[in-house]
């Protein structure tokens, strides 16, 4: 399951350098699969998706920080809980409902952004 920036984010940033996968970005910031990551040019992700991971992308928050579910491992294969949520000094960073998914699949995603 990726991890969720709720509405209730006071935009401190202290989530952000604690994120391995650079998956936290500001609010309203463009954001990029290459970005903290190994991979470049176009690629085809876990999912099927064909990306250009060095293209600019929406952002999908303009007004607090938020996590690109594609890039979010749950800190899987680095720290043993999501380093966001403990830091955050307002609890906003939480289990994303919607984006439900099995510890094998935040893994192979993990070595799939890192190349491992």
């Amino acid at each position: 399951m990726a991890i969720i920036i709720t509405d209730e984010c006071i935009n401190c940033g202290a989530c952000e350098p604690e994120c391995p996968n650079t998956a936290i970005y500001e609010g309203a910031d463009d954001w990029r699969y290459k970005d903290g990551t190994k991979i470049r040019g176009k690629v085809v992700l876990p999912s099927g998706e064909e990306v250009d991971a060095d293209e600019a992308q929406t952002p999908i928050s303009d007004e607090v920080y938020y996590i690109v579910p594609g890039k979010c491992t749950e800190c899987k294969g680095f720290h043993d809980e999501p380093q966001c949520a403990a830091v955050c000094p307002v609890d906003c960073c939480i289990l994303d409902d919607n984006h439900v998914e099995s510890e094998e699949t935040l893994l192979n995603r993990q070595a799939f952004l890192h190349n491992e």
